[in-house]
């Protein structure tokens, strides 16, 4: 470039007029003294300009700057990487011999979606997601053996078959009701594997789990068995209760029949209270009723002032069969 501003300005000199053109001789003569004057300038004035081009190409191109978040790495053209890892701000380097890498050193995500087989061998889909950054200590290996893309050429395949190797350790039910241990395992292995390339992890986390079609419709179909069963041990509980009702109802029962026996047999009187009690309320529902009987108050049990009761203590104390003979 130095080269081309000083051949422009050369031809700029050449170009200039040596003469003063018809006038008198002593004008004539001064002409060749001040075209090799102006020749001389030009020359300075170019050198002056290539030095200037110079000196504002290198100090354009000897600092490079890191934003934050980020680190970089430099590459001399004579001695290859150089060891040091750049921090964020201003830096110097030395233009056109050197040139610097930035990596960026901030947290980022990768997810990765893979089709797997479990232990009982059921088909399953699995989705993770990874947080990662490179190690800032080692971005100099890192450019070396991986590059700028070095997420690209690694974690890929080994998200892949660290998840494949976990997931075949449980079985389907397994992965439902140990998800936080099925994700702790993929994330030991996963930073174990990529510690080897000095990538750090500082989340895995599993984000899709998903079963065949078949698989679903038969966990499906247990469940529902399952409350099937469930309803129908409650149905045979049901009907055990019920069944000790009738027992307890039955006994009850019998009991108040003996017991009402016996009562019968010592004072006869109980059987007149009772008619009493009985009369009382077939008096209060025939008086409520809007329908005209016409029937024998015997038939109805409202007569108690005849002479039913001396027939049943006649009945009674006469030694007929009955529940109530001694």
């Amino acid at each position: 470039m130095a080269q081309k501003f000083k051949d422009a300005f050369q031809k700029m000199a050449q170009n200039i007029p040596k003469g003063g053109g018809a006038g008198g001789g002593g004008a004539g003569g001064g002409g060749p003294g001040r075209g090799a004057g102006a020749a001389k300038a030009a020359s300075r004035a170019a050198g002056s300009l290539m030095v200037a081009g110079g000196l504002g190409y290198g100090a354009y191109n000897s600092v490079f700057t890191v934003d934050g978040g980020h680190r970089a790495v430099v590459f001399n053209r004579l001695l290859g990487m150089k060891p040091t890892v750049y921090n964020e701000g201003l830096n110097f380097n030395i233009p056109w011999f050197e040139r610097p890498i930035v990596y960026d050193i901030r947290t980022r995500p990768v997810n990765l979606q893979t089709l797997t087989g479990s232990k009982d061998l059921q088909m399953v889909t699995i989705g993770v997601r990874v947080l990662h950054k490179p190690d800032q200590n080692n971005l100099v290996w890192i450019y070396r053996h991986l590059g700028k893309n070095y997420d690209e050429r690694i974690l890929p395949s080994l998200m892949n078959e660290c998840a494949k190797a976990v997931v075949a350790r449980y079985n389907a039910n397994e992965l439902l009701t140990k998800r936080e241990e099925v994700s702790v395992a993929i994330s030991n292995e996963l930073s174990a594997r990529c510690r080897g390339f000095f990538v750090l992890l500082e989340d895995v986390a599993i984000t899709h789990l998903s079963f065949s079609p078949e698989y679903a419709k038969a966990v499906e179909g247990k469940q529902v068995a399952q409350q099937e069963a469930e309803r129908a041990k409650y149905i045979v509980l049901g009907a055990l209760q019920e069944k000790k009702t009738i027992i307890t109802k039955a006994r009850g029962e019998a009991e108040s029949a003996e017991l009402i026996g016996t009562a019968v047999k010592r004072n006869p009187g109980f059987m007149k209270l009772r008619r009493i009690d009985a009369a009382k309320d077939i008096a209060d529902i025939v008086a409520g009723s809007g329908n005209k009987i016409y029937l024998n108050a015997d038939s109805l049990l409202l007569n108690l002032l005849g002479d039913a009761d001396e027939k049943f203590t006649k009945s009674v104390h006469g030694g007929r069969k009955g529940w109530f003979k001694q």
